[in-house]
């Protein structure tokens, strides 16, 4: 069942308006006050204050005359009120109506002039505004569409390219074993960054369409952030990384403990990318003020400010040397999952210094 909507509170509804009253008795009593006077206009009385009774012809002709002037009043205010209906209602009504048809035909760059200054604002004015808001805000989704797709082509157009190349390479029978195995690996790590892209893809979509409802349940953070770290393993190993844990393991949070996890797992994962050979990571847990802080700590290149205030954008990756290793759609998932869970994340970072992503989940919720 639909929530009957609320009511606007800038929205001055009252059956009973003060001034219309004033404007519509002072009219009324002109048109019957005129009228009384033409009707009975000369004199009544004698010079003795006798009644005199008025002949049938000149009442008549009086009447006559009342009833023309009354259609001139009438005829008066009917031009009157159509003139103040052209200017405080067709003008406005025409204004909007023209702009809500530019923006039927996907011209979201209109904007509607108020009517009146902000303290004077009527109702057409407040129309006004929310059609300027809108139409903003679709400018804002038609650009971001826009950039997607074009960033989607693009990521996918480069594993497809590869796919394409290696494919048609393998085809030649004079390949010996080793080239024949080293281009299916190629072959089949393309494929993995392009299934892995689609599946990113999707699964931002359902969280912003709100597909993906999160189920709390009461879990162990610091086992699951140890479960996150060994996923990356070999990767650390590779690198002969550093891991160091401070973790307390008493901290049970309640939450969506599959869509926690892709928060740890790409975090750590970045963490791992942007980390040289035989430098350091840190990952904490501990609890302050009714939270459980998870801090994980990078000694990798770092990041401007300009860089740290975009991460979080579909698609954009700050540092480009590690462009093949990625997407650009993890710290994109992170934040909506953030989001989605009510919680908070907070990123530190210098260049040359490395990163530190910190996030709040709520306790005892």
């Amino acid at each position: 069942m639909r929530k009957k909507p609320k009511k606007d509170k800038r929205l001055r509804d009252s059956i009973f308006s003060p001034w219309s009253f004033i404007l519509y008795f002072a009219i009324t009593g002109f048109a019957v006050s005129v009228s009384f006077l033409l009707f009975f206009s000369g004199s009544l009385f004698d010079s003795q204050n006798i009644p005199v009774l008025i002949p049938e012809g000149t009442v008549k002709e009086r009447a006559l005359r009342t009833l023309f002037n009354i259609l001139f009043i009438c005829l008066f205010m009917s031009i009157f009120d159509g003139v103040r209906k052209h200017f405080f209602t067709h003008r406005p009504v025409t204004r909007i109506l023209e702009a809500l048809s530019k923006i039927t035909h996907g011209d979201f760059s209109v904007r509607i002039k108020p009517l009146h200054k902000k303290r004077a604002f009527n109702e057409y004015d407040l129309i006004i505004e929310d059609i300027n808001k809108m139409a903003s805000e679709l400018s804002s989704i038609d650009t971001l569409k826009t950039d997607f797709i074009s960033n989607v082509s693009h990521e996918i157009k480069t594993p497809l390219a590869v796919i394409h190349n290696y494919s048609a390479i393998l085809q030649n029978p004079n390949l010996s074993e080793q080239e024949r195995t080293e281009y299916a690996q190629r072959l089949q790590a393309a494929s993995k960054k392009l299934g892995d892209l689609i599946s990113g893809i999707l699964k931002l979509n359902k969280l912003e369409n709100q597909q993906i409802f999160p189920e709390n349940k009461k879990f162990n953070l610091s086992e699951q952030l140890c479960q996150a770290l060994l996923i990356y393993e070999k990767e650390w190993e590779e690198k002969e990384l550093d891991i160091v844990t401070e973790l307390d393991d008493s901290i049970v949070v309640e939450g969506d403990e599959e869509l926690l996890l892709t928060v740890w797992s790409n975090l750590i994962s970045n963490a791992v990318k942007f980390t040289e050979k035989g430098k350091k990571i840190t990952v904490r847990l501990c609890s302050q003020d009714n939270n459980a802080i998870v801090s994980i700590t990078d000694s990798g290149c770092g990041m401007t400010k300009e860089t740290a205030a975009r991460i979080f954008e579909k698609f954009y990756q700050g540092d480009t040397s590690h462009a093949t290793e990625g997407n650009g759609l993890g710290l994109a998932l992170v934040k909506r999952i953030i989001d989605i869970t009510k919680s908070e994340i907070i990123v530190e970072s210098e260049p040359d210094k490395g990163s530190t992503f910190t996030v709040k989940i709520k306790l005892n919720r």
